[in-house]
Formats: C-alpha cells, structure tokens, sequence
C-alpha cells in the first residue's frame, strides 16, 4: 500500500512544544490552552498528546535492557521487602530479606522488626553458613545499608560493609537506580512470596514466622520443579559448588559491643531486658551481641551467655541456666499501667475510643500519660470527665494541661452540678471519730493563703 499523508494534518514546531512544556511544568491541558488562545493552532488534544509522544517531550527515553548470562558461581542477589502480617492476631509490620544464587535459583529467607546494618550482616552470615558456599558478586540496589555515595556502577561501598563482604569472599555491586531488573529473581522470589509463602498461613509469633519461611525457602522451594525451564535448584546446586566459593567450617559471627555497668542488683540492661552478671563486683563489663545470643565478658573473661529473648519480651530478668538464681532481684523495674487502662477503658466507651486515639501514635510516653489521665479521673466526677474526654476526643487533644483546662470550663460554667452526699449522722459515735477527737486541730491556714492570692 502507498505511504499516504493526510492533507488535514496540523504540523506543530518540536521547539514550540519543548518550550510550551517547560513553561507549563509538563502539564499537557494547559499546553493546549495556550496553543489554542495564544498560538492560534487549533488542535486536537489527543493529537497534541500523541504529537508529543512521538516526539518524545516529556518522557525519558526508553531503552532496551541488556541480558546478563546466567553462569554458575557468578552472581547472587539480595534485597528486602516491607509486608503488613497477622502476627499472633495482631497486624504487625515486619521487613522481609532474601538472597537468591541466580544460576541454582535457591533462596534464603528470613524477617525482621527493622532491618539495619547490623541485621544486614547477621543475615548474609546466616544464609552464607547455611550455604557453605558463596558466588562471588553480590547484586544489592542502592541502600545506604553498604553504600556510602554515589550510585550504580560509580558506587562507594561503606568500608565496614566492603571489609565484611571480603571476609566471605564476595563483594557488593550496586545496580543502576531504577533498574531493579538487574536482580529480576530477587523481584520474582519477593512475588511468589505473597502469593505461594503466605497464602493459607498463619503465624503466631515473629519466631514460628521465621521457622516456616525456613522450611518454605531451603527445604521445600529447593525440591519444587522451576515453572518454564522444570530446573530443580537443589539439583542445581550441586552442579554449581565446584564453581561457588567454598566458606571455611568457622566463621566469627557477626557482633556489637555495648559497655554496660552492673547495678546494684548484679544485672546488666540491655534492650529493655536485664541479664544478671555473674560475681561480687559492679565493675563495667562488655556485652557482645550477636544475632541469636548475647556474651558478657569482664577483662576478656566470658562470664555469662543467654540466648536472645524472644520477639516482644521486655522488662524480663534473665539469668545463666545451671547456675543458682541470684538472691537479690530488682522490684518494679517499670510500674506497668494494665490496670489503670483497663479501669479507664470500663468508665465508658467515649473513653475507650480516646485511648485508642491517645495511645495510637509510638511515640507518646504511655505509661505517663495513662497516669495522669487517671489522676484525673479520680479527681473528678464521672459525668464531667466523660464529658471532659468526648470534647478532647473531638478536637483530637491530647495534651493534659489541656484536659484539665476543659474539666475547670464545665466546673467554672455551672453545666454540672455536685451531687448530693449522704452523710450518716451516727458517725460521731464511731470509734475512730472518738479517737481522733483526741489529736491536734488541723493547720488550715494554707487555704486561707490560697484564697488570699486568688483575690489578688
């Protein structure tokens, strides 16, 4: 068929476009407008938005992907995910790392609360160990978890990180920013994730989470047929030890050192837990944390080790197993507030709803403001502190001083009236007002001093 032109075709100059696009920040209504009111052209506005396509403004040119061979004993590849669980009948967030060996296709998977540098190296020294073996690059994209500055290929890697990878015998290469193609397996193992791991699970804890992603990704992925190719990666596997680098039978595990002093009870804190050092001395001992255990040396003497607590446990004391518990405990670490919630929470269920929203937000002192919210509860009558939290609950207050503020305008405008007493008029009789008729007056000079500064 003849290449035909339509004679109606309406022509725009490329350099008007450009312009009109960087003067309207890109927004095609607004470029038509003025072509039409100021220009004269009239156009179309999908013709001006398909005129713009093939000319390219506005869009970032698209390129082909280059194909990396997969060659045994090359390239691995890791990367994390953030998912929202059911955790033990709680919605909880967790971040989920995995290393994928891209020839074999075997993965490795574990979660975390938050995923730092230290969790970081915890979880290559897990995976690699269970492994044996190591390919000799590792793909990363570019966290500021091992990168230091600068991106893709011009990558600086953190010399901590750079070090520990040379340990191993790998070494960190950043892909360019959003290519995330590069470790498309990675990507890939992350979808059959949420829709093979989790589908039909349920976790009662962050630990038996960790146990079935285990079982799941070393143990039942590694026998499952691929879909397209039917490559098994535990068959794989063995095809491509000769060509991984082999771990040595030992490696240090990663740690941290926290310097910590003993108390006066022998106990040495350490994320919200106590761990009780052994011995009759309060000199400073260094606490060595690794990721399933904690070491407590005094002077490169190991004195003490407690594997870690599990995920949640807090304010807990914690001693060595086969040795007497010690005598002297600590009482009340952190006075817990369970009981003032739950009598605030049976007042009324306006209350209950403001303390879902007063304690909603992490970083509110809890324990704090729960107590003083009770203080005033029993300072006041109920009808005004109901009446005092509903006014807070809809102008979303949450600050005491103000809740005290709003309790004195309902007392101070007469919307609430003191209930009438009943007093028993035998109460004289009592013994306990004979005894006490005995004692000295009362000092009730202060109230009159009070009185005395709210006149002036």
């Amino acid at each position: 068929m003849p290449d035909t032109v339509r004679k109606d075709k309406i022509e725009v100059e490329p350099e008007l476009l450009r312009r009109l696009h960087a003067d309207c920040g890109g927004w095609i209504q607004r470029i038509h407008e003025k072509l039409t009111e100021e220009e004269g052209i009239k156009i179309g506005y999908s013709t001006l938005a398909r005129r713009m396509r093939e000319l390219g403004v506005g869009q970032s040119p698209v390129h082909r992907c280059g194909r990396v061979a997969d060659e045994p004993g090359v390239e691995m590849q890791q990367d994390t995910s953030p998912y929202r669980l059911s955790i033990g009948g709680q919605w909880r967030w967790v971040v989920a790392s995995l290393l994928y060996l891209r020839y074999s296709k075997m993965r490795y998977l574990k979660f975390y609360r938050s995923f730092n540098r230290f969790s970081m190296k915890c979880f290559f020294h897990e995976a690699l160990m269970h492994f044996h073996y190591v390919a000799a690059v590792c793909i990363i994209d570019n966290t500021n978890l091992a990168r230091l500055r600068g991106t893709g290929k011009n990558a600086v890697m953190v010399p901590e990180m750079e070090e520990f990878a040379r340990r191993y015998g790998f070494r960190f290469v950043c892909h360019e920013v959003n290519h995330s193609n590069r470790k498309a397996g990675n990507e890939r193992s992350f979808f059959t994730v949420e829709t093979n791991f989790f589908a039909g699970r349920s976790f009662e804890s962050l630990e038996e989470l960790n146990r079935q992603a285990l079982e799941w990704a070393t143990v039942r992925m590694p026998r499952r047929p691929m879909s397209k190719t039917r490559l098994i990666p535990a068959e794989a596997f063995e095809h491509e030890k000769p060509y991984l680098i082999a771990l040595p039978p030992y490696i240090e595990p990663p740690y941290r050192v926290h310097k910590r002093g003993a108390d006066q009870y022998g106990y040495a804190a350490v994320d919200g837990n106590y761990y009780w050092v052994p011995g009759s001395s309060n000199e400073d001992v260094k606490v060595l944390e690794y990721g399933e255990c904690l070491k407590i040396y005094r002077r490169r003497k190991l004195l003490a080790e407690y594997p870690l607590p599990s995920d949640g446990v807090k304010n807990q004391l914690f001693s060595p197993e086969g040795i007497a518990q010690p005598k002297q405990k600590p009482k009340h670490r952190k006075k817990p507030t369970a009981q003032e919630e739950n009598t605030l929470r049976g007042v009324s269920n306006e209350v209950a709803a403001y303390l879902d929203f007063a304690l909603e937000p992490k970083g509110i002192r809890k324990h704090r403001f729960i107590r003083e919210l009770f203080q005033l509860y029993r300072k006041l009558a109920l009808p005004v502190f109901v009446q005092t939290v509903e006014r807070a609950l809809k102008y979303r207050i949450t600050e005491m001083e103000t809740l005290e503020r709003i309790a004195l305008l309902y007392l101070n405008h007469g919307r609430y009236e003191t209930p009438c007493v009943n007093i028993d008029e035998e109460f004289q009789t009592r013994a306990s007002y004979l005894e006490g008729r005995l004692c000295d007056d009362v000092d009730l000079s202060i109230y009159d001093k009070m009185l005395d500064e709210d006149d002036g």
